[in-house]
């Protein structure tokens, strides 16, 4: 198993024991945890930014676990959440599952099935980040374009041709070509497919 170099690993429990021997097991694979008895002690910390996942026991004091993943999504805190339990139900396990819990495990567990999921939550959320920053740098491409350019993207990936343009515009085709030109270099897009590809991207986030 590889390690994820800044991961960190949250653990929700309140029995100290499962709490230190999943922290043993994670240390024997250079994997960073901390470690928390009480649901409400872990909202209270502000995650960090670099790949983290989180081990949550679904039967807690006072907030139990699938009330901890629903104020997570409420937050916009998009974690991935592994369950574990020792009185898991085949309809607690369907309804985190639906809500996109990565994995849920009943006690007791193979080490290996949680080191299994573990990385597979850390792989999903460096996975997460990378397409978060990808699109937060798209955004400010956009907002590097003038308000004429800003009319010219969208012509263009409409799939009007610079003469079009120019017509739709009421500018000389040259006007026009230089815009094409700007936006093409600020937008950083290698041909008009890819600028295409980038503004559907850019939709897609700002419906979400």
């Amino acid at each position: 198993m590889s390690t994820q170099a800044g991961a960190t690993v949250f653990i929700v429990d309140d029995d100290a024991d499962v709490r230190l021997s999943i922290q043993r097991l994670l240390k024997t694979v250079g994997l960073r945890a901390e470690l928390f008895a009480t649901a409400q002690d872990f909202l209270r910390r502000n995650i960090p930014d670099g790949p983290s996942c989180l081990v949550l026991d679904v039967r807690l004091p006072e907030v139990d676990g699938l009330e901890v993943q629903h104020k997570l999504a409420a937050a916009g805190i998009n974690i991935p959440i592994i369950f574990v339990t020792a009185h898991g139900d085949i309809p607690m396990s369907v309804k985190a599952m639906k809500s996109g819990a990565v994995e849920f495990l009943t006690k007791p567990f193979r080490d290996q099935d949680l080191l299994d999921a573990i990385q597979q939550s850390l792989k999903r959320d460096q996975l997460a980040r990378r397409q978060q920053s990808a699109i937060a740098e798209l955004h400010e491409r956009h907002k590097s374009l003038t308000a004429r350019e800003r009319e010219v993207i969208e012509l263009m990936v409409s799939g009007m041709q610079t003469k079009q343009i120019a017509t739709a515009l009421g500018t000389s085709e040259v006007t026009a070509a230089v815009h094409r030109g700007n936006v093409m270099r600020k937008m950083h897009a290698g041909s008009p497919a890819e600028l295409g590809s980038m503004v559907e991207r850019l939709r897609l986030s700002s419906i979400r």
